[in-house]
């Protein structure tokens, strides 16, 4: 999984020439396609749905636009269309779940639901995960436990090596991403998703799909120099977040996420952009955080909102319109397009047109 709203919250693009689609049209053509590659029509919905919760939150590089390449790797058997998805191990505050090489958003939605549920008895609870898959976007999951009045805490390991340790050329670390969340009273909650690269991986796909360059610092060449044509993208690799200690933060939650669970970490990452045969025994880590035992939640709440105006109402640089808050960018986005539809850029739209006719289903 990786991430797409940083710490800065990027404004959302400008998606004026792309056609609008409604939520509901583009939740129920994602389930045709899962269900025309064998995957049953309840699992299918909820794949959509989540899918769709990601375009939703302007998290494009996650959602719909992953759809062909999801729908390669099930026809390429890599991927389980029938998994069954249990608990390995558990304790109180704690389990490991085996995600038997289901679709990612199946494993993660039944471990979050697990830590959810653990969490309420336990006080906080810590969900292991292997043998999952790409799942979308971190905030996803660590936005779930907040309708039960909870933080959210989600680690996972990327799905493609396309970071060196800090100093060296091998791939041997991902794009590794955090996402937490964290529940406010009157303010929209505060939710960071973000890799421990400057960009993920999904963005430079994007950015490839529409033609766009890349900002200088997104991605380094093998001798060093910048790289901002995404289409190069194999001449070079992400660069991490603040030098060497993103290095560390990646390595940190690769361990975390994958060596803990049994799940891949370093060289056995398959990279599954360029690989639909091999399973990824992908690793995540989603925790639950009681607020309630903690502290009274009306009051916890009522701290974070005196928090949230604090630092948007503090003191500002020259030229600096206004303060932003981790989760703005999505909760914006959300508003926009749960009311005007979702973006669907030319290029997208073609080549899901072109999988519908593979497919033999009805197109978007």
């Amino acid at each position: 999984s990786g991430a797409s709203n940083t710490a800065k919250e990027e404004p959302v693009a400008d998606t004026t020439a792309a056609r609008r689609i409604p939520a509901a049209e583009l939740e129920a053509f994602i389930s045709r396609a899962l269900v025309a590659v064998g995957i049953s029509k309840p699992e299918a919905k909820t794949i959509a749905e989540l899918m769709v919760r990601a375009d939703v939150n302007g998290s494009e590089g996650h959602g719909v636009f992953r759809l062909p390449q999801y729908i390669r790797r099930i026809k390429g058997g890599a991927v389980n269309v029938k998994p069954n998805i249990r608990v390995a191990r558990e304790a109180a505050g704690m389990a490991l779940v085996d995600g038997d090489n289901g679709m990612g958003h199946l494993v993660m939605r039944f471990a979050t639901e697990k830590a959810i549920a653990k969490a309420q008895q336990a006080g906080v609870a810590w969900v292991g995960v292997k043998w999952s898959n790409h799942a979308g976007p971190a905030a996803l999951y660590a936005s779930m436990p907040l309708a039960h009045d909870m933080i959210g805490l989600y680690l996972a390991v990327g799905n493609a090596n396309h970071l060196p340790p800090w100093g060296g050329l091998d791939m041997l670390l991902s794009t590794n991403p955090i996402a937490v969340a964290v529940p406010a009273g009157e303010e929209p909650p505060i939710v960071l998703d973000m890799a421990t690269t400057v960009a993920a991986y999904g963005k430079v796909k994007t950015k490839a799909q529409r033609g766009e360059m890349m900002p200088v610092g997104w991605m380094m060449d093998r001798q060093g120099r910048p790289l901002t044509d995404p289409r190069r993208a194999n001449d070079g690799f992400l660069l991490p977040i603040g030098g060497y200690k993103g290095y560390g933060l990646a390595l940190v939650f690769g361990l975390l996420a994958g060596t803990l669970n049994g799940a891949a970490m370093g060289k056995e990452v398959v990279d599954f952009n360029a690989d639909d045969t091999t399973p990824t025994n992908t690793g995540h880590v989603i925790v639950a955080i009681s607020v309630e035992a903690f502290q009274p939640v009306a009051e916890f709440k009522k701290n974070v909102d005196t928090l949230i105006r604090d630092i948007r109402n503090s003191q500002r640089l020259p030229g600096v319109d206004r303060i932003r808050l981790p989760g703005e960018g999505s909760h914006a986005a959300r508003a926009d397009r749960l009311k005007n539809g979702i973006p669907l850029p030319a290029p997208l739209a073609a080549s899901l047109n072109q999988l519908a006719a593979d497919l033999k289903i009805a197109p978007l």
